[in-house]
Parts: C-alpha cells; sequence; structure tokens
C-alpha cells in the first residue's frame, strides 16, 4: 500500500532527537530552529516529559471522557496559574482544528448568530468550519462551499472591523495571535484592544487563536496577553503536548455548557493530560518563557546588521525573517549545507524560525553563521 501523497517531503529519515537538535539514519546532527510547525516546546526528549508519559502508560493509557478523569482537573489547575485564565473553563480536545472547529461552534451557539469575522492572511485549519475561516480557497473543496457566512477584513484596519460589524449579525470575531502560515503578520496591542471594545458593543465572541503563539512561546503564556487583553475564548494546540496530540479552548463562564453540547472520543485522555501538565511543568521549573525573550533579543541583536535581511516579525522564538527575494534556495542550504531545519509560509520571501523554547544562545550561533554566508 502506498501513503496518500500530499505532504512534500525532505529526503531525510529522523530517527533519534534530543534537545533542539535531530539526528537522522546515519547518525548526522541537524540543528532542529522548526520543531515539527512548532510543536516542541520544552525540548526533544526531555527526560521529565519522557518519565511522566512512561510512568502513565504503565498505569492507564486511555480511556473515554464516559468516566471522571481528575487529571483533567489537575490540567486545569495549572492552565489556570500559567495563562492567566483562572476563572476561564477547559474543554480538551486532540488538534487546532478541532480546537477552532468547536470555538466557533460555541460562539455561535452562544450568540444565536452565524457571521464570522476573520482576516486576511488567516489559517485555522483544514476542518470544514476553519476552513471558511482560512484566507486561502484552495484548500477548499466544494463541498465546503456556501457554509456559513464569513467577511475577511485587513489586519489592523479599524474602520473595516467597524464596518463589519455594524449589522449586528456576527456570533465571533477570530484571529491568530500571530500569523504562522500567512507570514507573521500580527495585530497591534491598540487594534487587539478595540476589538475586544467593539465585540463587547456589538456582541460578538472574540476568539483568539493561539495554536501556534501561545504555551509561552512569544514570552507571554499567550501572544495576546503583550496587549494586555482578556479573550472570551482562547484556542491552543501545538507546543501545549511537546508532540503528543492535545489541544484545547479556554472558554469565558458566561458561555454555559450543557451535556451533548461538545464531544470528542480521544480528547483530554490520561496520556495526552500527562504530556501537556509535564510542558507545563517544565515551562515553570526551567523558566522557558524568560529564557524565550533572552534568546530572542540574543538572535535580533545578531541579525540587525544583516543588510539583506528586510525585516524580522513576531515575537519572543516565533520569527519570520523577510527578505527582498525568495528564501527557497536559502532554506535548502541551511538544512543540506548547514544541517539546520527551518520553516516557510506563503510569504515566499519569509524564512519561519520556530525553535525549542529551551534553545540556548550558543545553539542558535551556527544559525547565524550558516545565515551570514548564504547571504553573501
Amino acid at each position: 500500500m502506498e501513503l496518500f501523497n500530499v505532504y512534500p517531503r525532505f529526503n531525510i529519515n529522523i530517527t533519534k532527537a534530543k534537545g533542539v537538535f535531530v539526528y537522522d539514519d546515519n547518525d548526522k546532527k541537524y540543528l532542529d530552529l522548526y520543531g515539527g510547525h512548532g510543536v516542541i516546546s520544552i525540548g526533544h526528549t526531555h527526560p521529565f516529559y519522557i518519565e511522566a508519559i512512561t510512568k502513565q502508560l504503565n498505569s492507564i493509557g486511555f480511556y473515554s471522557n464516559s468516566i471522571n478523569m481528575p487529571i483533567q482537573e489537575v490540567l486545569a489547575e495549572k492552565l489556570a496559574e500559567a495563562s492567566g485564565y483562572p476563572t476561564h473553563q477547559l474543554y480538551l480536545v486532540n488538534s487546532g482544528a478541532e480546537a477552532n472547529e468547536n470555538a466557533l461552534k460555541l460562539a455561535s451557539f452562544h450568540t444565536g448568530k452565524k457571521k464570522v469575522i476573520a482576516f486576511r492572511g488567516s489559517f485555522h485549519g483544514r476542518t470544514a468550519a476553519t476552513l471558511n475561516v482560512t484566507d486561502n480557497p484552495k484548500l477548499s473543496a466544494p463541498i465546503n462551499a456556501n457554509n456559513f457566512p464569513v467577511e475577511f477584513v485587513a489586519m489592523n484596519n479599524e474602520q473595516e472591523l467597524i464596518n463589519a460589524l455594524q449589522k449586528e449579525d456576527v456570533c465571533a470575531v477570530i484571529i491568530e495571535g500571530i500569523q504562522g502560515v500567512g507570514g507573521l503578520d500580527a495585530p497591534t496591542y491598540y487594534f487587539f484592544k478595540n476589538i475586544v471594545k467593539y465585540c463587547e458593543i456589538y456582541n460578538a465572541v472574540l476568539i483568539v487563536d493561539e495554536i501556534q503563539s501561545g504555551f509561552g512561546r512569544t514570552g507571554k503564556f499567550f501572544a495576546h496577553q503583550h496587549a494586555e487583553i482578556k479573550a472570551d475564548i482562547i484556542t491552543m494546540a501545538k507546543g501545549m503536548g511537546n508532540g503528543f496530540p492535545i489541544a484545547g479552548l479556554l472558554i469565558n463562564p458566561k458561555i454555559e455548557a450543557s451535556f451533548g453540547l461538545l464531544g470528542t472520543t480521544f480528547g483530554g485522555n490520561q496520556l495526552a493530560c500527562t504530556a501537556s501538565i509535564a510542558v507545563l511543568d517544565t515551562i515553570k521549573s526551567e523558566d522557558l518563557m524568560a529564557n524565550v525573550k533572552k534568546t530572542s533579543q540574543f538572535l535580533l541583536n545578531e541579525l540587525a546588521s544583516v543588510p539583506q535581511i528586510k525585516k524580522i516579525k513576531g515575537t519572543g522564538l516565533m520569527l519570520g525573517i523577510e527578505l527582498d527575494f525568495e528564501i527557497k534556495e536559502i532554506r535548502k542550504q541551511l538544512l543540506e549545507k548547514h544541517h539546520i531545519f527551518t520553516g516557510n509560509s506563503t510569504n515566499p520571501n519569509l524564512l519561519r524560525i520556530l525553535p525549542p523554547l529551551c534553545i540556548k544562545q550558543e545553539e542558535l550561533v551556527p544559525f547565524i553563521n550558516a545565515l551570514k554566508i548564504i547571504l553573501k
């Protein structure tokens, strides 16, 4: 049987990993500055993480949400402390798309409305509702056509936002803390504050998609917290389990739950919760958000003198290095000649950097040197 060929892949077979490095089947060492789309938060095969999952697996790996799950409550308590959202409620699922799908559904249940405002360049997933709020029609099949109404507005355009909300038929405004696939564009803090204000005026639910920008990646637990705002629903996934599939929603208590309103078979299982608890404990014990700020500033300082760099977008360790030309060949050279994984986006001139949050300054030096050599 052949695999369904939908992924363009590098011809590399990674067989082991540790910290910020991965190794292929020839034991060649690579610096991982991409972390599998920003998934690896506390580092590959972190010993505390491995120990916690092994211990849980030796006890029980899975049972469904038809029984009491005290471990979910432990995760909720730790998230309350780490996230700064102690009164929001937690709903656990398996992936970022599933989190956003449920967030949109909750907003519609709560308001009784169905129109959604999203932003140009957005990416929220590949399921039915999330495709509808993703600004890339090429990803949608004919079956996805004529879904609920969506209006895409320009990032940081206050008047367009107001115009879209004025008919008072909007159930939700969904926005990424920092756009990932779209190329690291982000709402200004001023615009974030205005979104909160206008959502309150027009009775719309504010959903902040922190799938990639959450769990400490920007130096705050969530990217929108740099703007000192609160969201009604926050979705999270990638760094939440350090590679184990887990995602979740933090939900304002004004949005009421009822039996059967949402459901998932695998969401919040024992192993998934254990993985996320280990991530949260490690972020706290190793002070990884402080490390994000320190290493990010080091990288920015080192790259400031590179004349070919047009702009550096993003915050913390969610960065995009923008050039005046396409980065495809640069990314290829970084991987093949210098053994460094990086990422791309829909912006062909943008090199995406998403390393584990534990990366040290000295571990970034090979990338800085390689980039300077290639750009000469």
